[in-house]
């Protein structure tokens, strides 16, 4: 018997963190450059329009543009692509958050959605003024979005005591805009137990990192019998035929280089994130394919968001399918490079996907 999930439409999410450098995640960090290519971006994410993608993931760091600042502008010459924007709690009061995010939605007529995420990085958390422990950092979300889901549904003046915030009488004058949901899509981004307690406590959809579907399952079912979608975080290396897409796997890992590797080796150490070591941990076994179309090879060169699916159209639409038999129902993918990846994905992955979706429900 099909499960509804089984035939829910799937949705698909592109970043936008690395357009225009596909081997950005292969630099040290303190190189990078946060000052963004508007034009490019621009001209992504009409292509994204184009090719069939609901939003683009706007991500947060010190490397980067601030992604609420950054949505409102590229939100101006957009019709459709909605931003899907990185927040962590600590950073600003829920209050005030809630009020940039409204107004954003009002610039965008709607056009946002929220991924919450508590940091994996204690070094670069600590530029922020943020020294908490992985396990605080999510009691300080939860906290965070008690707050801020109140202000969104309207129930008067707002009065919280927490451990990490207190606020009194707050409220916000400033409406969501949008489609009448009163309040963003919210994405949490994570593995720990601690991200699906959050997930479920306050998204509409966890993010997590793949692994093969079988070992997945049961991870994630407590999400789904919450109501909860689950979507993946995966790079995307799809080429007319599966050698192709293979040969490209294996070249990106060789441009990338062994520096990149000795770099993240050293990152890996750094990081507490629960899904960053999983990957990690799935990348050093002897086999690099963790299923016939999930390639763990990038990992040591990319880091955990390199973990890739890899084939041609027809194997990336039955990779999809293997997940959403599963549950999952939303895949936020990156490219190598972004803008190429995400064309051939819209001409010739996505209308695959739409045939197999229509021929399940008939």
């Amino acid at each position: 018997m099909r499960t509804a999930s089984r035939i829910r439409t799937l949705r698909f999410i592109w970043s936008l963190s690395s357009v225009g450098d596909s081997l950005r995640r292969s630099k040290a960090l303190t190189t990078l450059s946060g000052a963004p290519d508007v034009e490019g971006h621009l001209e992504f994410c009409r292509q994204a329009e184009a090719s069939g993608i609901e939003s683009l993931l706007m991500a947060f760091g010190f490397t980067r543009p601030d992604p609420l600042a950054y949505s409102a502008a590229l939100g101006q010459h957009t019709d459709k692509i909605k931003f899907l924007v990185a927040v962590r709690s600590g950073i600003v009061s829920p209050t005030y958050f809630v009020q940039q995010v409204n107004t954003l939605s009002q610039l965008t007529g709607g056009r946002v959605c929220i991924n919450i995420v508590a940091g994996r990085a204690p070094d670069e958390l600590k530029y922020y003024g943020d020294f908490l422990t992985h396990d605080e950092r999510y009691e300080r979300t939860d906290e965070f979005w008690d707050i801020c889901h109140a202000l969104w549904r309207g129930e008067g003046p707002v009065d919280y005591a927490g451990r990490h915030y207190r606020v009194e009488g707050a409220r916000i004058n400033t409406p969501f805009g949008g489609d009448g949901m009163g309040r963003p899509e919210i994405y949490i981004g994570g593995s720990s137990e601690q991200a699906i307690a959050l997930a479920i406590r306050h998204a509409d959809c966890l993010l997590t990192l793949p692994d093969a579907p079988e070992r997945m399952a049961e991870r994630i079912r407590p999400v789904l019998d919450s109501g909860t979608e689950v979507g993946l975080l995966v790079s995307l290396i799809s080429k007319p035929t599966r050698a192709e897409a293979i040969d490209a796997a294996y070249e990106l890992v060789a441009t990338a280089g062994e520096q990149a590797k000795e770099l993240h080796g050293t990152l890996r150490g750094r990081s507490d994130s629960v899904g960053y070591r999983r990957t990690y941990d799935l990348a050093a076994q002897e086999d690099s394919w963790a299923s016939p179309y999930l390639w763990t090879g990038a990992v040591p060169y990319l880091g955990p968001p390199g973990i890739s699916l890899v084939g041609s159209p027809e194997d990336i639409v039955e990779a999809l399918e293997q997940y959403r038999d599963i549950g999952v129902s939303q895949f936020l993918f990156m490219g190598h490079p972004d803008l190429e990846q995400m064309t051939f994905f819209g001409r010739e992955v996505l209308p695959l996907v739409r045939e197999r979706e229509r021929a399940t429900v008939r």
